[in-house]
């Protein structure tokens, strides 16, 4: 009887399809570019950064008297010594142990700074006496302190190592003499004002 049925029409039954072999191989290939880039990102997180920036130099000039210079006019610092020795500061410096050169026109070159002395460059008062004066000259280094009229002598017999900006006229001429560490500190520590001269010895 027609009327006897309650439900719809009953369908055909679906079994579930298996995975075929392409469909495996694919899988496959996919789990293998995941653990590929999990290898990639565990490498690159193992790398160690960048270190951090060194801090550049930084100094302060310390206060000098005019007749100090606290640079020479051919780009040395001040108490830069061309040879071995120490400098204005009481630095160890290097150099050749030998005499100095001759440079263009037969005129001497620097002279090394002697083992145990300090360099110290010194604007004269009257700048005509470097034309006299060359390497390896002997002189008394004599100041008179601000306000003073009489000369102080501060270093007996001081060896020239050389002979800056003779020639020029604008100030920048400065005499770079090897002074002992008390006779530097002695000059380097005169008073603003004060002007420094030079006795030739024979």
């Amino acid at each position: 009887m027609a009327g006897g049925r309650t439900g719809g029409a009953l369908g055909p039954v679906r079994r579930p399809r298996l995975p075929t072999g392409g469909t495996l191989l694919r899988a496959g290939l996919v789990a293998a570019l995941l653990g590929l880039a999990v290898l990639v990102l565990d490498s690159g997180e193992s790398c160690p950064g960048p270190g951090p920036a060194a801090p550049g130099p930084s100094a302060t000039a310390p206060d000098r008297p005019s007749g100090v210079a606290a640079t020479e006019p051919d780009g040395r610092p001040a108490g830069a010594a061309p040879g071995g020795g120490r400098s204005a500061v009481g630095a160890p410096t290097e150099g050749p142990a030998a005499g100095g050169t001759r440079v263009g026109g037969g005129r001497p070159g620097a002279l090394p700074l002697p083992s145990g002395s300090v360099g110290v460059p010194v604007r004269l008062a009257e700048p005509a006496a470097l034309a006299v004066l060359r390497p390896g000259a002997r002189v008394d280094l004599l100041v008179v302190p601000a306000g003073g009229v009489e000369a102080v002598p501060l270093a007996s017999a001081a060896l020239v190592l050389d002979v800056v900006g003779g020639d020029s006229a604008d100030g920048s001429s400065a005499l770079y003499l090897a002074l002992g560490p008390d006779q530097a500190r002695r000059t380097v520590g005169q008073p603003e004002g004060s002007r420094f001269t030079v006795v030739v010895r024979g």
